[in-house]
């Protein structure tokens, strides 16, 4: 949008523009609540400090002059934010604390100027705090698997043990850049600390004060397979066997046909020393191709034809400790749902797979998946206050919330958004926006670890009628967090 010219555009002798960013809500979406995470890696590495040089400003000017052909750059505002504030943005942002979970169609941080004379800077920075849908987006998909995962593996195993490690970020490759890589990586590592995206973890590191946040083990490419020739397939599995003695490795087996390999490869020429390795070094045999859940009830069908499986402590079947599945082919919220019930139907506990998830957990997304919004919602003209909104007459859900905003729970212990600045004094202290950013000053910063423990999850979240409910808003009066000991 062409924010540049906004400032030309306000009613004269305007002096507070107020804003707000919501994920907002229709009946009968996917998702009913969401994750808030990543607006303090934005704060910091866009807004934070001095952002304005008088080197900037010649170089705004010169671009946007050859940008819109005249001249339109507010040279005067921005060199007055430089000399009044040394460069530092007097913007206020109040912000719901990273990791909480919140129910759709509530405010989740709000954006104010702090100086008369900067209304306009409110909006000018939309562009780049609306782009805090990817990494919202993203830890929300991500505890959607884990509330999938969660309830599969206590219904088949009896505990949520392993619950952290059971969907491994493939996503590196798959998405558009470094910074998206980052950013979603370490959104999945508020749920989950099992990632191969390195990017992400140097974000957490950077950013959220997390000397290492995920963790990974060595595992087989196509190309260190097929680099062996089909007739030395069997090499191949035991060089890998040889390289990595101790600790889990993990081996793609369907270069060629996953079926062979692991009847006749990894079940008999190679069997003895597979069955060598312990349940700290188990061998993870990777499918990679084919219907998913048909191909790994096919796999594990076969391995239990080889190895044999015992029984668990709930009456379901359980290959030995030192071999395990990874699927990482085909996955996406509806497919480990798939698997998992297949599975589960064929009498196997979740203990025996992990999933690898890519592009549907970083790249197939996009602002629509939770119709995230930014809206002004407050102004004040000639020092006088005005509620204001949107009100589309061809779309209802676009209309947008009023006034000065708070976010509270109700009696009732649900999370609601108090409009048109009707909060009572008491409402006002209790108020779960908090304030994070003013003046180009970060007030208020969150670890990876107070970030985890904020997002953990609870038994509703798992109890198979919660999944996909109308108002499955997660409260946190619950009396019984089912993640101790997991983070």
């Amino acid at each position: 949008r062409p924010l540049i010219t906004h400032y030309k555009q306000y009613p004269p002798n305007v002096s507070k523009v107020y804003s707000y960013f919501e994920c907002r809500h229709k009946k009968g979406e996917q998702y009913n609540e969401v994750v808030f995470f990543g607006l303090q890696y934005l704060l910091k590495k866009y807004l934070a400090g001095r952002v304005v040089t008088e080197e900037k400003i010649q170089e705004a000017k010169v671009f946007y002059q050859m940008h819109f052909k005249q001249s339109v750059f507010d040279e005067e505002g921005w060199r007055k934010v430089l000399e009044k504030y040394d460069g530092c943005l007097p913007i206020r942002i109040k912000a719901v604390p990273e990791g909480k979970i919140i129910p759709r169609g509530n405010v989740l941080f709000t954006v104010e100027n702090t100086d008369p004379d900067f209304f306009w800077l409110t909006n000018y920075i939309e562009t780049m705090l609306l782009q805090m849908w990817y990494p919202i987006t993203v830890a929300t998909l991500s505890r959607e698997f884990k509330k999938i995962l969660a309830k599969h593996l206590k219904a088949t195993s009896g505990s949520l043990e392993g619950l952290d490690i059971k969907l491994h970020d493939f996503g590196y490759r798959g998405v558009s850049s470094q910074e998206s890589a980052a950013l979603g990586g370490a959104a999945h590592l508020v749920n989950f600390c099992s990632t191969d995206t390195v990017a992400g973890l140097l974000m957490a590191q950077r950013y959220y004060a997390c000397p290492m946040a995920g963790f990974s083990i060595p595992a087989a490419e196509h190309s260190t397979i097929i680099s062996w020739g089909k007739s030395r397939e069997k090499d191949a599995y035991e060089c890998l066997l040889d390289q990595f003695p101790s600790g889990p490795v993990a081996v793609v087996s369907d270069s060629y046909d996953i079926f062979k390999a692991c009847k006749h490869i990894w079940g008999d020429k190679l069997k003895e020393r597979v069955m060598e390795r312990s349940e700290d070094s188990a061998l993870i045999i990777r499918p990679d191709s084919g219907d998913p859940a048909q191909t790994l009830i096919e796999v594990i069908k076969i391995l239990e034809e080889r190895f044999g499986c015992s029984q668990n402590s709930v009456g379901y079947k359980v290959l030995p400790s030192y071999l395990r599945i990874i699927q990482g082919d085909g996955i996406d919220l509806n497919s480990v749902n798939e698997i998992l019930e297949k599975l589960s139907d064929e009498g196997w506990s979740a203990e025996n797979v992990f999933f690898g998830c890519g592009s549907a957990l970083l790249q197939k997304i996009n602002r629509d998946t939770l119709n995230c919004a930014f809206k002004c919602s407050y102004v004040e003209t000639n020092g006088k206050g005005m509620d204001v909104y949107k009100q589309p007459v061809t779309d209802p859900s676009k209309g947008s919330k009023r006034g000065r905003l708070s976010l509270r729970r109700n009696s009732d212990g649900f999370i609601e958004t108090v409009e048109r600045g009707a909060g009572k004094p008491q409402e006002v202290r209790s108020d779960m926006l908090v304030t994070v950013f003013e003046n180009g000053t970060i007030l208020q910063e969150y670890t990876l670890d107070e970030i985890r423990k904020a997002a953990q999850l609870w038994e509703e979240d798992v109890s198979p009628s919660q999944h996909n409910k109308e108002d499955n808003s997660t409260l946190e009066s619950h009396q019984k967090c089912i993640m101790n000991g997991v983070h």
